[in-house]
């Protein structure tokens, strides 16, 4: 397959606020236009009607459930995303995903496991218990939001499949359907996206499995109808639309360290002393602010991750 490189669709700057704003402001009126007049149940993925219409279990407030910072709005979380599968445009997710089908689902989970299973996503719900999660997430390119996640521990999932002493690395694989994602249509990676933690990153009680966001069900832009949320990685580590889990002995070939090694390494987590080759790390702009702020090493979880890492030179395991 001809790979189309990093350096030719993740080089331009963040979309000016002024270009931006006036683009979702047109957005918003298109939608508003479409729900009074019906087409928005028209598409083959689900209505907002339908989809406000699955309810997720009460999740509990975890002792995770505030980072001390202001939310990002909604209408941010939703509207501004990377998800490739949809376009490589920050707001071409929320103008295409309408198409991706969330339900039914399933998720295979296989490899060195002792009970392999394929999960229903209904049955995914009913695992463990949902907690919200307020994370920070961090993007490579810059940016960064504070979003209340749904969902549990990965370790809940991993617990049920009951992995062999080889398994040492846990592999996600997500949806690659070019009828329901068209940036498939294009040879921008090497598709389906594939990412992967080593086990000790996947079973670390910070690691997620997650269903929803802001109280609901994932938005398709967002990865429904499940993905993983790792908050001390860079945020395209977070595979989403997952439809297989495996667990490998050796070390998963992943989509954007296939793409550009030099750039995305396996670990990839956020540490603002590691510059991107064409850009720095140490600042972020929080979306909904015009200036920037420090960008905090693991993204403001040291405490937690930092001995995951303890000996390794993070210069050289990036």
């Amino acid at each position: 397959m001809s790979i189309k490189r990093p350096a030719a669709i993740l080089s331009s700057e963040i979309t000016s606020p002024h270009l931006y704003l006036n683009r979702r402001q047109f957005m918003r009126a298109a939608a508003a236009f479409s729900a009074a007049t019906g087409l928005a149940a028209t598409g083959i993925g689900l209505s907002p009607e339908a989809r406000a219409a699955i309810k997720l279990p009460d999740a509990r407030k975890s002792a995770l459930s505030t980072t001390g910072e202001d939310l990002t709005p909604l209408k941010d979380v939703t509207t501004y995303n990377n998800y490739y599968e949809f376009g490589t445009g920050k707001d071409d997710p929320s103008e295409t995903a309408h198409k991706l089908r969330p339900r039914p689902w399933s998720v295979a989970v296989e490899g060195e496991v002792a009970k392999p299973r394929v999960f229903d996503i209904e049955d995914m719900l009913k695992l463990a218990p949902l907690e919200e999660r307020v994370y920070r997430m961090r993007c490579v390119e810059g940016w960064s939001m504070v979003i209340p996640w749904v969902g549990y521990s990965f370790s809940e999932l991993v617990k049920r499949v009951q992995p062999t002493s080889k398994a040492k690395y846990v592999q996600f694989t997500s949806l690659a359907d070019p009828e329901q994602m068209p940036g498939i249509r294009m040879p921008i990676l090497d598709w389906p996206y594939s990412e992967g933690l080593r086990m000790d990153e996947a079973m670390h009680p910070l690691t997620i499995l997650c269903v929803g966001l802001y109280g609901e069900v994932l938005p398709n832009q967002d990865g429904a109808p499940v993905r993983v949320v790792i908050p001390w990685k860079y945020g395209f580590k977070s595979g989403k639309s997952i439809v297989k889990i495996r667990f490998v002995e050796e070390q998963p070939k992943t989509t954007w360290a296939l793409a550009n090694p030099r750039e995305y390494g396996f670990y990839s987590n956020v540490n603002p002393q590691v510059d991107h080759p064409r850009w720095s790390q140490a600042k972020e702009r929080r979306i909904g602010e015009f200036g920037k702020r420090a960008t905090l090493m693991f993204n403001g979880y040291g405490d937690q991750v930092a001995s995951l890492y303890a000996g390794m030179d993070l210069k050289k395991y990036y």
